[in-house]
């Protein structure tokens, strides 16, 4: 069964039940799920299922990276918990994190950085793209 969470993202690519490995695919300030798929294209490959969540209101987080940690609460927590609960999804899919990939652009790749640094057996790969740790 397909839980809310990865209802609400978009996916593409191979179905979980077969998918060799997984990607997370983060947009950035004031884009969203669609975007990532034109840039996922660069990464395709057979066995590959990608999942690209949308941000409410098209931001994770309402302040830059740069700003004072606490000025990005509670949303800043928030969206580590979704990327946290997909992760767990596809684990529950069978897909082990050896074989979960985070990708994110611009605040979407400060999103997958920092989550990353907190959680550094989280995936095999992490990849920012114009973005820096929080």
């Amino acid at each position: 069964m397909i839980s809310t969470e990865l209802q609400s993202s978009m996916r593409w690519g191979s179905p979980l039940e077969t998918a060799k490995a997984a990607m997370i695919l983060l947009h950035g300030r004031g884009g969203d799920a669609a975007d990532m798929r034109a840039l996922a294209r660069l990464f395709e490959s057979p066995g590959f299922a990608f999942i690209a969540p949308e941000a409410p209101g098209n931001t994770w987080y309402p302040f830059p990276f740069t700003a004072p940690l606490a000025q990005n609460e509670p949303y800043l927590s928030r969206s580590l918990d979704r990327v946290g609960r997909l992760l767990s999804e596809l684990a529950d899919a069978a897909l082990a994190p050896g074989k979960l990939l985070l990708l994110g652009f611009s605040q979407g790749a400060c999103l997958a950085l920092e989550f990353s640094a907190r959680n550094l057996d989280c995936c095999s790969g992490v990849v920012g793209l114009s973005g820096g740790l929080i």
